[in-house]
């Protein structure tokens, strides 16, 4: 099989780089690309979407739901060029009413359509051991999990079309509940005078501990925001969130005071940065940094 893999971004770049290390791929990108010394003779840059019609599969990473109803549907987008039968597969995170859009389109000129986002973040993306959350025909899934396994070392088939996506959103809104506890949480402790490395040492050793924790709050006590997606672009999860709590009368109280933490940081010009800048919103309330003794400064 040929496969096509567009968009190489933060997480695509490394997905399809260890997908190309066992198959041909056809790899494409809106940006200049600068693939790495090592990557596979196997990936082949291409210069417009064009050269990926005679692909049998193609793998979508692309930042918004805008952008993909303009890869695939657009005149000139994959779901033109595509031969009848190929197989769409979108690791994207994206709206579940999107996700069940696109999917009908694309079906309906002849196209198998999959949603599978994927956790895990960049590290794991470059190791291969992503999460992978699948929505789909469990024949299409069970035919591609080879594939599939080159780029995450858990693949779940969660259900039909739009599974996959629903599945990323509970998972999303946990770590983003999770990061606004934090974020206001953690400054109290360095309001009231306490030691905020060893606050660190005992919330990622004890009961308190989580993803989030571990993964922002040593970059929160260096002061360092620039790691992992940025908060204007992971926004649309808690949009999303929202969106379902208010179609299906789930009341989300939690949910609701987080997202207002999220817009609030936000609203302070926050969004370049990563999800842990949360915690300048309650710092700069308290006027207090929870930081390392010469922690660096806030970027």
């Amino acid at each position: 099989m040929l496969f096509g893999f567009v968009g190489l971004g933060q997480m695509g770049k490394p997905m399809a780089l260890n997908l190309a290390r066992q198959h041909k791929v056809l790899a494409f990108d809106a940006r200049p690309v600068l693939l790495p010394e090592d990557a596979p003779l196997s990936l082949v840059l291409a210069e417009s979407l064009e050269e990926l019609a005679s692909c049998d599969c193609v793998f979508l990473s692309l930042p918004s739901a805008d952008i993909l109803r303009k890869v695939l549907l657009a005149e000139d987008g994959l779901g033109t060029l595509l031969k009848s039968g190929a197989t769409i597969v979108d690791t994207s995170t994206v709206e579940y009413n999107a996700t069940l859009e696109l999917a009908d389109a694309l079906n309906a000129s002849g196209y198998r359509f999959i949603d599978a986002p994927v956790s895990g973040m960049q590290s794991r993306a470059e190791d291969g051991t992503l999460t992978m959350m699948c929505g789909g025909e469990a024949g299409d899934i069970k035919d591609l999990l080879p594939v599939f396994e080159t780029m995450a070392s858990n693949v779940l088939h969660m259900g039909p079309v739009g599974s996959g996506q629903l599945t990323k959103l509970i998972n999303q809104l946990l770590f983003d509940i999770n990061m606004a506890a934090l974020a206001e949480i953690l400054p109290i402790s360095a309001k009231l005078g306490l030691n905020s490395e060893k606050i660190a040492s005992v919330v990622n050793s004890g009961t308190g501990r989580s993803y989030a924790s571990e993964f922002f709050v040593p970059h929160i006590l260096n002061g360092n925001f620039s790691n992992g997606y940025p908060m204007r672009d992971a926004y649309k999860d808690l949009v999303s969130g929202t969106e379902l709590s208010a179609r299906h009368l789930v009341p989300t109280p939690v949910l609701a005071a987080a997202t207002a933490t999220y817009q609030r940081a936000l609203l302070e010009g926050h969004g370049d940065k990563d999800k842990g800048a949360m915690v300048l919103v309650f710092e700069d309330l308290l006027k207090t940094r929870f930081r390392a003794q010469g922690g660096g400064n806030d970027v």
